[in-house]
């Protein structure tokens, strides 16, 4: 079932920190800048992140080729585990993006839906269920994940690599979300 009529609002991050400003930005910054996956401006959370250019640019490595990269899990797929764990972790920002995301490459606002108005407890068809019962444990305690979760995500058709790559964007987003609320918080779209 898809319900284009339900959408999640965009949010802005406010940073903390004053992010860095384009035209004082030393040499090894700008280069950093340049790592980001869009194509659009350079967003305050990249340049609050680029303070530190090394691991901004580690890090930025590292995301793109979870949630970016070709073959796998398909990137729908990463961008529902990106939501639940992003859901879990209260990161309002982070689950409004990735829910978005999710919707627009699988159609599926139905999942989104559900997650936003229902809970993570569902229900949602065989493979969204097995998914989000994954991420869901795997983003609130790791060292509990079953047997039984991963048998239910193999019999649904994900293979293990697959399932590796479902759990890199579940962790990443781990920390990720720590990230966004150490340096700064969600708000409406032109807010402060």
């Amino acid at each position: 079932m898809n319900n284009a009529s339900f959408k999640v609002k965009a949010l802005s991050w406010h940073p903390y920190i004053q992010p860095l400003d384009l035209q004082s930005a030393n040499e090894e910054q700008l280069a950093a800048m340049q790592v980001t996956p869009s194509n659009t401006k350079v967003s305050p959370y990249v340049r609050t992140l680029a303070h530190d250019p090394e691991s901004y640019v580690a890090r930025t490595k590292l995301f793109n080729a979870i949630m970016y990269v070709e073959g796998g899990l398909n990137r729908a797929e990463r961008e529902l585990g990106a939501l639940v764990a992003s859901a879990v972790n209260r990161c309002v920002y982070c689950a409004s993006v990735h829910a978005r995301r999710y919707v627009e490459l699988s159609g599926r606002a139905d999942v989104v839906e559900g997650i936003y108005l229902k809970s993570l407890d569902g229900p949602f068809d065989t493979r969204s269920q097995a998914i989000v019962d994954f991420c869901k444990t795997l983003s609130q305690t790791p060292s509990i994940v079953t047997p039984d979760q991963v048998r239910a995500l193999l019999n649904c058709g994900m293979s293990k690599s697959e399932i590796v790559d479902l759990i890199h964007s579940a962790a990443i987003f781990g920390w990720a979300n720590r990230l966004m609320h150490t340096l700064g918080h969600s708000g409406p779209v032109n807010s402060k």
